[in-house]
């Protein structure tokens, strides 16, 4: 309860802080099976909102130092995942794409766990496949690239609704015109039992 006019002004004259939906931004490349596009513009993530910052009367404003984006923003990762992608999609070396994504120390990222569920999955290893794609999901869950691999990694083990589900997922984060829309829609419409290239 407001005692005082003072408060009852305060009150009524703070800021309201409104946080604004997030923004998918879906960036080229990242391998659609057949790679292309930046090797390292595959990372299909939420940035940070911006929200309106209030004033704090009583300290002075601090310059904050940046925060480490993960490493990404470090050429030797950069050519790392660039040298694992071209392992993947250029050589269909999987096993070899597996121990050098793991070299690089992210694998909580999503696009390094998505490649690792990728790989095993083309390795025929569903089960570290699936747990590689959850993790992905895990650490974003607006990877749309992960949501197109799993999808095909449902299809691939018969659970066509869970694929149906994915690409409503994929649907919501970048609509019906994106890459991996259209790939796995196509894979869906595709009968029981044929072999995907993907």
């Amino acid at each position: 309860m407001i005692k005082s006019p003072m408060m009852l002004a305060a009150f009524l004259t703070a800021p309201i802080i409104l946080f604004p939906p997030q923004t998918v931004i879906a960036a080229g490349g990242g391998g659609g099976g057949g790679g292309g596009g930046d090797p390292y513009g595959s990372s299909y993530g939420t940035p940070a909102p911006s929200y309106p910052q209030q004033k704090d009367r009583k300290t002075t404003h601090k310059i904050k130092k940046p925060v480490k984006q993960s490493g990404l923003e470090d050429p030797a990762f950069r050519d790392g995942y660039r040298a694992a992608y071209a392992t993947i999609y250029e050589r269909n070396d999987y096993a070899a794409a597996i121990d050098q994504l793991h070299a690089l120390g992210r694998d909580d990222h999503p696009d390094i766990a998505n490649l690792i569920g990728y790989s095993y999955r083309k390795l025929g290893d569903y089960k570290q496949s699936q747990v590689w794609y959850e993790r992905a999901l895990k650490a974003d869950p607006n990877h749309v690239l992960t949501w197109n691999y799993y999808g095909l990694w449902q299809i691939e083990q018969g659970n066509r609704d869970q694929a149906q589900y994915h690409l409503l997922r994929i649907a919501e984060i970048c609509g019906i015109d994106c890459e991996e829309y259209r790939t796995l829609a196509a894979a869906l419409e595709k009968p029981t039992g044929t072999n995907l290239v993907y």
